[in-house]
């Protein structure tokens, strides 16, 4: 089983809360696929290992650019506002905005708000 790594949403993958992830690439996912998800999965020292901490099974995956996430459709929250904040609780950053989102992905991983991402649905099963 592939690992998928959540270090920078750890507490909210434990917690239960986060069921959305944005990633670069992952194309070949599709809905019914299973990971193991990971505390960290790149950049190990030696003698370091993975550290499993759950499966999770994917029910959606889409690309779109990462600032779509600003004009958020995925919700169906009675406001824009109400969708965009719920996205960013379900992607494990309750206290960013949608913006801040898009500068912090676009850091973290060297890219543009035009880059096109895997926007992730998944449930945790273990």
């Amino acid at each position: 089983m592939r690992n998928i790594s959540f270090s920078i949403t750890l507490d909210s993958f434990g917690n239960g809360t986060k069921d959305v992830t944005r990633r670069l690439g992952w194309k070949f996912l599709k809905p019914g696929d299973h990971l193991c998800a990971v505390e960290k999965a790149q950049g190990l020292k030696k003698g370091q290992h993975v550290r499993k901490i759950g499966e999770i099974e994917i029910i959606s995956c889409e690309f779109e650019q990462l600032r779509c996430i600003q004009f958020s459709h995925h919700r169906a929250d009675d406001t824009r506002d109400n969708r965009i904040r719920t996205e960013m609780v379900r992607e494990g950053f309750p206290h960013y905005t949608a913006l801040e989102f898009v500068n912090m992905f676009c850091k973290f991983n060297r890219c543009t708000p035009e880059t096109e991402i895997n926007r992730i649905v998944f449930k945790k099963v273990k």
